[in-house]
């Protein structure tokens, strides 16, 4: 017989036992939508697509190439065997000496070669996740808060906030600006964070965007880089989509603006990168933290204790980011893959009507299915989210789960394989078309 407290709640944290964590959210349940019936273009015809997930497939069959011609750089082959104990006893939790060097030359060569980063400053992670929760303990204290412009990522609810205590302000962007950031939208968040007595600690950009799949312009970022100087706060840049990006305009990364001011206050810079976008490797959890503030650097690495990205993992992710033809092929043709992608999926939209955000970076299309909201609400937001979900079986993401501020904006992820019935845009453009249709309109759920 099982025996419960009754006084369970008592026994536990409170973290333990609230829902920080943010599994509530139709975000998050489009995917359980998909993981209790996943499709399958024989055994489950019928199952929900998958395009929730920001999971870019698109390269594998180079990686798997290199893998087979490069044995030497695992350590669980007999070429590799011979560096298995080197690799398996405790580390220097900085990171290998290679693998930071890698990892710097990498992001060097994602931004044109025109910065440069310091291996020094590079701090292992798991994942961003764990890099964005370890920035937000290193810049602010529980009760204080980061700007972040909308829509964002809603993972940014759990992990800037649920172990950390800090709060997120939106910073509303709307679509009549192609949802820019405006220094008016920024003064106008952080002047509501004073009004409510909460101290602004810093402005969180993601560039490229999830989930609207454009990049922030220079002149954005310098103006950015301006506010959060005349606040004295911390500005910390997302990059983890940098390599994301097909055609014009180009990734532009907060370290060349930092770079172009020299007179700048560096102990306010920060960026989060990873390795699970780029390079579709996000089972690796390789996460990287990049500051110019010294203290950051150091409390950082400290932390990294608690999630450091395996030995074995290093060393292979060394070898293959230093083969510099390999990595340049891959990058190419990765932006290649991905922009004719996104050009069929929104190609294959317009023809059913569907306006897309105009964007070139990332792995989604943000669309505006306004014109299907049988009122200007959230409520008929969801509604209609429900019926693409368990109607039409397409799991795609509500614009209300970024905190949109208008109704009707949906995120689409494009890429997530490189081919298969699953990704198909045809099957796409079928369902939005039957969801245009009068009938399912009127659905009543």
């Amino acid at each position: 017989m099982e025996f419960k407290s009754r006084n369970q709640g008592q026994l536990l944290s409170k973290i333990a036992t609230n829902d920080g964590h943010g599994e509530n959210s139709p975000y998050f349940d489009g995917w359980k939508a998909y993981d209790s019936d996943p499709y399958h273009p024989t055994e489950n015809p019928h199952g929900v697509i998958q395009m929730g997930l920001a999971e870019n497939q698109l390269c594998f069959d180079l990686i798997q190439e290199w893998i087979k011609n490069n044995p030497k750089a695992s350590i669980c082959t007999a070429e590799g065997a011979a560096d298995f104990k080197d690799i398996a006893i405790y580390q220097d939790y900085h990171g290998l000496p290679q693998f930071r060097n890698a990892v710097a030359r990498f992001m060097e060569k994602v931004r044109g070669n025109r910065v440069r980063f310091d291996p020094d400053r590079i701090v292992m992670s798991g994942g961003a996740t764990g890099a964005q929760e370890t920035l937000a303990f290193c810049l602010a204290d529980r009760g204080e808060a980061l700007l972040v412009p909308t829509p964002y990522y809603p993972g940014n609810d759990r992990d800037l906030t649920w172990r950390t205590g800090v709060k997120l302000v939106p910073v509303v962007c709307e679509s009549g600006d192609a949802f820019q950031i405006t220094r008016a939208a920024l003064e106008a968040a952080y002047k509501q964070a004073q009004d409510s007595n909460i101290r602004v600690k810093g402005l969180l950009l993601n560039n490229p965007s999830n989930p609207l799949g454009t990049v922030i312009d220079k002149q954005t970022l310098q103006q950015s880089l301006e506010f959060t100087a005349d606040k004295n706060i911390h500005l910390i840049c997302d990059e983890i989509y940098s390599a994301t990006v097909s055609g014009q305009p180009g990734f532009t990364s907060i370290a060349e603006i930092v770079q172009e001011n020299p007179h700048c206050n560096l102990d306010l810079i920060h960026i989060v990168y990873s390795l699970s976008k780029d390079l579709g490797f996000p089972g690796f959890r390789v996460g990287i933290v990049y500051s110019y503030n010294d203290a950051v650097v150091s409390c950082a690495r400290k932390m990294s204790s608690f999630g450091l990205v395996s030995t074995q993992t290093q060393q292979l992710i060394a070898a293959m980011l230093s083969d510099e033809e390999f990595m340049d092929k891959f990058l190419a043709e990765s932006a290649r893959r991905l922009g004719k992608r996104r050009a069929d999926m929104c190609e294959g939209l317009g023809q059913v009507g569907i306006w897309n955000l105009e964007g070139n970076a990332g792995l989604f299309c943000w669309m505006d299915l306004r014109r299907l909201l049988k009122a200007a609400t959230y409520e008929a937001e969801l509604e209609l989210w429900r019926l693409i979900v368990e109607e039409v079986k397409l799991n795609v993401s509500p614009g209300a789960a970024f905190h949109c501020s208008e109704p009707g904006w949906f995120r689409l992820v494009v890429p997530a394989a490189a081919g298969g019935a699953c990704h198909d845009v045809a099957a796409f453009a079928d369902g939005v078309a039957a969801c245009s249709s009068q009938d399912l309109i009127e659905l009543e759920l």
